[in-house]
């Protein structure tokens, strides 16, 4: 083999090793995100973030939630509010029934840890106070009820999304 065909094939088995190397957020589909203990890295919006554990990351869908989404009211508030509560922190990833969505993200119950203990419900949190409706898909409702009184109660109270249409009223009026 000449010279220049032994560099041009170590250049292909180099390319094809360097593509078999998982870069942070870029995982196989059929690779689990393994419930427990992650830190997350990025926020994407108000109910999906990258979290990495065991030296790889993913992308996280929170289950029973919806936030706005880019360009609806209070888009940028959930978005703020999910930041706020789980960037750059250790969270607890709580799998239901499905490990992922069809967009291969995976499903998980998000807990902020302190000091090793689940303190903050963060799937619950920004339902209770406005900045997320409960999303409840099948099979994956184990807290399906709890997160339908929560709704209910920001309702109530017109906090968060639940108060923007009284809010537009009074400035127009």
């Amino acid at each position: 083999m000449s010279e220049s065909a032994l560099r041009a094939a170590l250049l292909i088995a180099l390319s094809l090793t360097l593509l078999l190397i998982p870069l942070p957020g870029c995982t196989p589909q059929e690779e689990l995100l393994p419930a427990g203990k992650a830190k997350v890295v990025r926020v994407i919006d108000g109910d999906t973030i990258v979290a990495c554990a065991h030296r790889r990351c993913f992308k996280v869908r929170y289950i029973g939630i919806d936030t706005p989404e880019r360009g609806e009211p209070f888009y940028r508030e959930a978005a703020e509010a999910n930041r706020k509560l789980v960037l750059g922190k250790e969270v607890w990833l709580e799998r239901d029934v499905e490990d992922k969505d069809r967009y291969g993200r995976a499903l998980r119950y998000v807990y902020v840890l302190k000091d090793g203990r689940k303190e903050v419900f963060v799937n619950a949190w920004l339902v209770r106070y406005g900045y997320a409706r409960a999303y409840i898909i099948k099979p994956n409702t184990k807290y399906a009820s709890y997160l339908l009184e929560l709704e209910e109660e920001a309702k109530r109270e017109k906090r968060g999304i639940w108060g923007i249409h009284e809010m537009a009223e009074v400035s127009r009026g």
